[in-house]
């Protein structure tokens, strides 16, 4: 029988993971009740989410009211440093709770849920990125120890462990703690960011990068970050994103 390095069988790994399931049983990403398919969200919550479809920016994937649009208003008024992105979820109603817990309640089984779906949208964008690595947006140091997590590593993880695609965890710190960005306007968030973030390393290998973070509002974390990269060489900067906010 064939085993793995820890020397357990793929037959032993299978008992395991069955044995965790029936001591701690998957629970619906939007209720949080006991999902008893297994799918990450029951059948009655499948109707209390938003997927940001089409129509959609061409440049941050936000939803549009008018499909004869190529750009929300934020995009058509200003130039963001970074490629493109994409977002799953539009953040509001279930997905709006479903990620207080996932943030601040230790919830983070659900981003295998939030993973899934962001592969079924969006799997064949992300190949076509021809991504080196995902890059999570990283916490300040000491609001990671509070918190006991970095959210936007989590679903990095997820996202990597079932795309293939390598997370780099290290490459990017946030170097100052910053007002939270739901608090401020426009400006003051590109005020509040600058220069917040910094590279670990002077040489950095990557040409194609995707970052990773959890929710989209403005931009203007994608741009510092993307900002701080580009200096360094990386010429495409995508990001992937849990949700994305409708409005701008």
């Amino acid at each position: 029988m064939k085993t793995g390095k820890n020397g357990i069988s793929s037959y032993g790994r299978k008992i395991i993971f069955q044995i965790l399931e029936i001591l701690y049983p998957r629970r619906c990403a939007i209720c949080d009740e006991i999902d008893a398919a297994g799918n990450g969200i029951c059948s009655s919550c499948k109707n209390k989410v938003h997927v940001a479809g089409e129509p959609s920016c061409k440049k941050c994937g936000k939803p549009l009211v008018d499909e004869r649009e190529e750009f929300c208003p934020d995009c058509g008024k200003k130039k963001h440093v970074y490629t493109q992105g994409k977002a799953v979820f539009v953040y509001e109603g279930g997905i709006r709770n479903s990620m207080y817990r996932f943030k601040y309640g230790n919830k983070r089984e659900y981003a295998e849920f939030y993973a899934d779906a962001a592969i079924e949208k969006y799997g064949t964008w992300l190949k076509r990125t021809e991504a080196e690595v995902l890059i999570p947006v990283p916490m300040f140091p000491r609001k990671k120890r509070l918190r006991g997590y970095n959210q936007a590593e989590v679903f990095a993880q997820a996202l990597g462990r079932k795309t293939g695609i390598p997370v780099e965890r290290h490459l990017i710190k946030r170097v100052r703690n910053t007002t939270p960005q739901k608090e401020l306007n426009d400006l003051q968030r590109r005020s509040n960011l600058k220069n917040a973030f910094q590279l670990t390393s002077d040489i950095v290998k990557y040409k194609k990068v995707v970052l990773v973070d959890d929710i989209y509002t403005t931009g203007s974390t994608m741009d510092e970050i993307s900002k701080t990269l580009k200096e360094s060489g990386v010429k495409k900067i995508y990001y992937i994103c849990i949700s994305i906010g409708e409005g701008y």
